[in-house]
């Protein structure tokens, strides 16, 4: 089921260039009928509430949920910060060129 946003991983975002504030999660059911070349999941509910999502290549890559995170609120965002430059490396040593999977860096803002 969709979810919104974390406003703190909108917030995180932001400070690199990337705008998420239009931004939504959205219904596998947006997608029916849809192939994809690349299926890229990046935490365990995502893969527990769509384990099957029609892709030519499928990855996965568990990483905590920000929406799980305590704590004061510059606590919550560094945890978020942290989380956003793990999953930033992860997709640059995974899908950039030097891999042969994408054609962009990911080492620029978005």
């Amino acid at each position: 089921m969709p979810t919104q946003i974390s406003s703190y991983v909108v917030k995180v975002m932001a400070e690199i260039g990337v705008d998420l504030s239009t931004h939504r999660s959205k219904s596998i059911m947006e997608f029916q009928r849809k192939i994809f070349d690349y299926v890229v999941t990046v935490c365990d509910s995502a893969r527990e509430v769509c384990p099957f999502f029609p892709g030519k290549r499928e990855f996965h890559k568990s990483f905590p949920d920000p929406a799980t995170f305590k704590g004061s609120e510059e606590e919550i965002l560094r945890k978020v910060r942290v989380l956003r430059d793990e999953i930033r490396e992860w997709v640059e040593n995974t899908f950039c060129r030097k891999n042969g999977l994408a054609e962009v860096s990911l080492s620029e803002p978005l």
